[in-house]
């Protein structure tokens, strides 16, 4: 077996190991480094997997590489690149930055786990790994209370999601006699579905539902980020959540083809519902942090409709939106730090850091920040030409062409809902590049720190090559889709 494709695993995971001993060696100034260890560590991951040539099934047949691994795999590097950059300022000289770095390694592993499982077993553990990490990451200001209010929320709601999704786990091993994706799905096209299978679905939507931030299973998720570390946030929002959508993908669209039906009649509703909500509740946030969380909600409706169509197409265009959501995501919580650090360098007690207020002017205190941040926004809106353009495109184009060639009424309502709810997501961006761009300025010109800027321009970059350049991004997700053996 060629086990040198799990390379980016291997290396991280020794790494974040690594990181821990140096961190016990080293002083308390010289932990700065572990920074830039861990970003060389992220680069290097994200180089070999787009190298990356060949696949194939391993450790009896629990693990896989495909196109479908290799792309969540791709967003989950990307997104811990950019965290880690631009933490290396968030932590600058904080003692506990070794376990900080390691923990973000450790999470990316299992996020890494989660995206090539092809067992019920090894998706699980996948998970946890990341789980425990990151409910570890949200309280790491462990003298700020909304840091620990937004752990204990994260841990408390992450542990009943995992309870939901393994007892759906059980009933589907319960029925099928076995926990690899590729026999339950022989088992669902040899058998017709029963009530139990039905129950069983349930259960997984309701697990999964509570990782992607699906209404009603979204509580946690602006209490989370907004209490968390800015750059944690990026990490949750931006990485962490599409662990949800890639084993949804998996379970749900490879291995339980009898009850599709079911599948995207429940999805319908929870993705309109979903975008509704999280799009209605932002216009009246003027912590941007939560703003952004309903945002994220907002996107996870949209990312949804993947399953209400069920094509290759419709798979290819919520992968996409996904990667891009990534980008623009991850790169909208870091300017929300550089606010933060712009906050504090004026008055170190002051509270609130993320308030719109605080936006007022940021063009003239801190331009690139601004002009980022003005360019997430107008992704996240769906203008082009973006990473958020493309993958709405493709995605509401093969909802249509799926509900045309079906003929169903109920189809086309969907996504005119959808494109309703992106136009209406315009309010609110709109609201926050007017502070940063026709309000006056509440101080001078700051100093943008160097890590920070990194970050952004390279969030920027990658939000406008997808939308310049789709056309490599969309045959990628295309070929993940078909792994699906969606049609």
């Amino acid at each position: 077996m060629n086990y040198i494709l799990f390379a980016p695993e291997i290396l991280l995971t020794v790494l974040a190991l690594a990181v821990v001993l140096m961190g016990l060696l080293t002083s308390d100034r010289s932990k700065n480094m572990l920074g830039y260890i861990s970003a060389a560590g992220l680069a290097a991951s994200v180089v070999y997997i787009l190298g990356t040539k060949g696949g194939g099934s391993f450790f009896y047949n629990t693990m896989v590489i495909d196109p479908l691994s290799q792309i969540f795999k791709l967003i989950f590097v990307i997104v811990s690149l950019l965290a880690v950059i631009a933490s290396i300022k968030y932590f600058e000289n904080n003692h506990n930055q070794d376990e900080y770095y390691a923990l973000i390694l450790l999470a990316t592993v299992g996020m890494m786990v989660v995206a090539s499982a092809k067992d019920l077993v090894s998706l699980f553990v996948g998970f946890e790994l990341a789980s425990m990490s990151t409910y570890v990451l949200a309280g790491f200001e462990k003298k700020n209370p909304q840091s620990l209010e937004a752990a204990m929320k994260y841990f408390i709601i992450g542990s009943l999601s995992s309870a939901l999704m393994l007892f759906g786990m059980s009933y589907v091993y319960g029925i099928t006699g076995s926990t690899k994706l590729q026999e339950i799905l022989g088992y669902f096209q040899m058998n017709t579905a029963t009530s139990l299978d039905i129950v069983a679905m349930m259960f997984l939507i309701a697990g999964f539902g509570f990782k992607m931030a699906l209404v009603p299973f979204h509580m946690w998720a602006p209490d989370t980020y907004e209490g968390s570390p800015s750059v944690v946030s990026a990490l949750l929002a931006a990485g962490s959540k599409k662990m949800g959508f890639v084993a949804a993908f998996r379970v749900l669209i490879l291995a339980l083809v009898a009850i599709r039906l079911d599948l995207q009649t429940t999805f319908a509703v929870l993705a309109i519902i979903t975008m509704t909500y999280g799009n209605v509740v932002a216009i009246s946030q003027r912590s941007i942090k939560r703003m952004l969380a309903y945002s994220s909600i907002a996107q996870a409706g949209y990312i949804s409709l993947a399953f209400v169509a069920a094509t290759q197409m419709s798979v290819a265009g919520g992968i996409l939106l996904a990667l891009g959501h990534a980008l623009m995501k991850a790169g909208a919580f870091i300017a929300v730090a550089v606010v933060g650090y712009m906050v504090l360098s004026e008055k170190k007690d002051a509270k609130n850091l993320d308030d719109i207020g605080n936006f007022s002017g940021l063009g003239k205190r801190a331009p690139i920040t601004a002009f980022s941040l003005l360019i997430f926004f107008l992704a996240l809106a769906g203008i082009p030409p973006s990473a958020g353009f493309v993958g709405k495109f493709v995605l509401f184009y093969s909802v249509t062409i799926e509900a045309l060639r079906m003929a169903s009424t109920w189809l086309l309502v969907v996504v005119i809902i959808a494109i309703l709810n992106s136009a209406l997501s315009i309010y609110y961006y709109a609201r926050v590049i007017r502070y940063m761009y026709v309000l006056p300025p509440n101080g001078g010109k700051i100093k943008e720190p160097t890590a920070y800027v990194v970050a952004l321009l390279l969030a920027v970059v990658g939000t406008i090559g997808i939308g310049v350049y789709p056309e490599p991004f969309i045959n990628m997700a295309m070929n993940a889709a078909s792994v699906l053996g969606v049609i």
